[in-house]
């Protein structure tokens, strides 16, 4: 943005400083001159022919007093104008060095930069609190840029693999004139399925992310009944009993995101479950302040490092993942962003059984809030 030149913060700090000291110098000596002017009197009688006095022998005291008060104040004026503009210009360089340094570190940001830190030193003042401040918001900004690049290039890799089979059988297919076009076109429909699935997950993620929603009261309780609901076939054919319980869980967001976030839960608790006669667990919950959905899941012993990761995009945990329902790599993932969207937190931890337990924690709508 092209702006007129003005004069800097710097100068008109100094101009202030001089300034006020001349203002303060004036009114000093404006209250000595009043003060003397109090018990000067104006004439005084002396002996006739004196030097300075008339022939009556009176002798001007206050006009005296003046003319020779007056240039003398006028030269300490002077030197506080010179004293103002002199050391108004340093202090007001040592008031700007902070400023100074974080405008340099702005700069040095804005050309791409952001591992650079001020690291201001010295007491908390209100240049130490912006310092810290533009530190911590570099910091962010460092973290979610990275993540966005490993995001973006995973993402890229994650749609390149559909697309190079659906290359692959193509070519497979041209040159080879007696293969079974039925079975192509079946292959075909299964790699482009999985490449629709995963850009709406991509595009179901970035809309969390973005939180681009407009917010309702929400059952979350009713939000888990109607996911296992809907995914109770699945858990039929796998042999996984669904069980759900809990209090009315009151809280405020979006409908669609929440189910998805539900249904995403449920539907790993499931999949990667024990090959038969496995369970889920789906309950809800209130504290204070607080609505909480929990889906535990029976399943193989997992260790902490692996739960670590599952809620990274396209991480699958391949300890615990299916051949036939390997999914984008985005279901926990998703999860995260959208309890996080709400101003809720997500937290994995393993089971000692063996399985998974995944609590959502949300912010409770204002009314059970209060309960």
């Amino acid at each position: 943005m092209n702006r007129v030149p003005g004069l800097s913060v710097r100068v008109k700090l100094t101009l202030s400083y001089a300034g006020f000291l001349m203002l303060a110098g004036a009114m000093l000596l404006g209250a000595v001159w009043v003060f003397l002017l109090r018990y000067v009197p104006e004439r005084a009688f002396i002996v006739p022919g004196s030097a300075g006095a008339d022939l009556r022998g009176v002798f001007p005291v206050r006009s005296n007093l003046l003319h020779v008060f007056a240039p003398r104040a006028a030269a300490v004026l002077v030197l506080l104008l010179v004293l103002g503009l002199v050391g108004g210009w340093i202090l007001a360089g040592r008031m700007l060095a902070p400023l100074a340094r974080i405008t340099d570190a702005t700069r040095v940001a804005a050309g791409g930069s952001l591992s650079h830190r001020i690291r201001l030193s010295g007491r908390r003042d209100e240049f130490r609190e912006l310092a810290d401040a533009f530190d911590t918001m570099l910091a962010q900004l460092e973290s979610h840029v990275a993540e966005q690049q490993r995001f973006a290039a995973n993402a890229s890799h994650e749609l390149r693999t559909p697309l190079a089979i659906t290359q692959s059988m193509l070519e497979v297919a041209r040159a080879d004139a007696s293969a079974d076009k039925g079975e192509l076109v079946d292959r075909l429909h299964a790699v482009n399925t999985r490449a629709i699935n995963l850009t709406e997950a991509l595009l179901l993620l970035s809309r969390a992310d973005q939180r681009s929603f407009t917010s309702e009261r929400i059952d979350l309780s009713l939000i888990a009944e109607e996911a296992s609901e809907t995914l109770l076939p699945l858990a039929e054919k796998r042999g996984v009993t669904i069980e759900t319980s809990g209090d009315t869980t009151t809280t405020v967001g979006s409908p669609t995101l929440l189910l998805q976030m539900a249904t995403n839960l449920v539907h790993n608790a499931i999949v990667h479950n024990l090959s038969s006669g496995g369970t889920v667990w789906v309950t809800t919950g209130v504290q204070p302040e607080r609505v909480i959905l929990t889906v535990e899941n029976t399943g193989d012993k997992l260790s902490p490092q692996l739960v670590g990761t599952l809620a990274e995009p396209f991480l699958r945990g391949s300890e615990r993942t299916r051949t036939e329902h390997a999914g984008s790599g985005l279901g926990l993932a998703i999860v995260n962003s959208i309890a996080q969207a709400h101003d809720g937190t997500l937290t994995l931890s393993r089971r000692a059984a063996g399985g998974l337990s995944v609590t959502v924690e949300l912010p409770a709508a204002a009314s059970q809030a209060r309960e």
